[in-house]
């Protein structure tokens, strides 16, 4: 049995997204999936093996596709080894060998395996702090986020720490209305680190499961950024002596490179230990995940794929590989 096979079977894999779920990222990933092989079928249109001319022009293709050119050499390099044990390797076998070798990428990291919308044991409250640039989908992946723990049961409150935007209190509020989970706000203007100690505090004294923080998505002055953020983290230290346990960057993943040098900053910026890639529905640029995923080796822990409140999902390498070549 190959890698690819082992990792894909349903030997391996204990349990998988649920139907409806694999049906919203079969028809997220579309427009990727049909812009990429449409240019890999032009590309292999005549030949009957694997050759450099086919190799260039995957190069090409996978960069196109916002894979990133140190993730596509990689991938690259790993198909050439390929070709060179199997001299003839024919072009019907390419998009197996691709599907492996993506495959075996992603799968070098012990992340992306979750299927469900879980926290980590003995962390109570949990607490998540989402940083990303204004635009991106942050307020929206927040609000389905919490729509999606409090459908698993957990007990969910938000903190509005964006002050810098009044528009961005008055978004999460609806989404806060929306889900039915409670909101810790101030006005527009306020200390973000106060309104995250607030919010720490009205969540210990509600027992509740998970606290997500909001904050502002200024990239501006890296400087203050950081200070911003390194305050709001110390603050709400003095209530959980080890918050937060997460930091999640937004990403809109239809912005492609762009997406790659918001990760630089905000890594520069912060301690980001998690990844959530928004509007992958939107755009032929789905490649981003892969690429993003490889080259900063921080995990991808949700992904969206549609506009709907359950487009919102978690990230699984397994699945999200098995779609893109369906």
């Amino acid at each position: 049995m190959s890698f690819f096979k082992k990792i894909f079977s349903s030997e391996k894999k204990d349990s998988s997204l649920s139907e409806q779920a694999k049906q919203s990222l079969d028809k997220g990933l579309e427009k990727t999936k049909s812009t990429f092989f449409s240019k890999l079928t032009k590309a292999v249109a005549g030949k009957s093996k694997v050759d450099d001319d086919v190799l260039d022009n995957l190069e090409e293709i996978l960069v196109s596709s916002d894979v990133g050119v140190n993730t596509t050499l990689k991938i690259i390099t790993r198909i050439e080894k390929r070709v060179e044990v199997d001299k003839y390797l024919g072009i019907e076998e390419l998009n197996q060998i691709l599907r492996e070798e993506i495959a075996g990428l992603l799968s070098e990291t012990n992340t992306g395996e979750a299927t469900e919308f879980v926290i980590p044991v003995n962390t109570k409250p949990y607490v998540l702090m989402v940083v990303g640039v204004n635009g991106v989908g942050k307020t929206t992946t927040i609000g389905k986020l919490a729509y999606q723990f409090k459908k698993a049961g957990f007990n969910v409150v938000l903190g509005a720490a964006d002050t810098f935007r009044a528009a961005a209190i008055d978004q999460l509020q609806i989404w806060a209305d929306r889900v039915g989970v409670p909101i810790v706000r101030q006005d527009m203007g306020s200390d973000p680190a106060s309104v995250a100690f607030d919010t720490l505090q009205s969540a210990v004294a509600q027992n509740a499961d998970i606290v997500i923080i909001d904050t502002a998505g200024r990239l501006h002055n890296k400087i203050n950024l950081m200070n911003e953020l390194s305050k709001v983290k110390r603050v709400m230290q003095k209530v959980v002596g080890d918050a937060p346990h997460d930091v999640m960057l937004v990403l809109d993943g239809s912005t492609g490179q762009n997406a790659f040098e918001q990760a630089k900053q905000f890594t520069a910026a912060t301690e980001v230990s998690c990844l959530a890639v928004t509007k992958l529905d939107g755009t032929a640029k789905g490649g981003v995940v892969i690429g993003i995923s490889d080259q900063f080796q921080i995990p991808v822990k949700y992904i969206g794929v549609g506009e709907g409140i359950e487009d919102l999902q978690v990230f699984n390498k397994y699945e999200f590989v098995d779609s893109f070549f369906k």
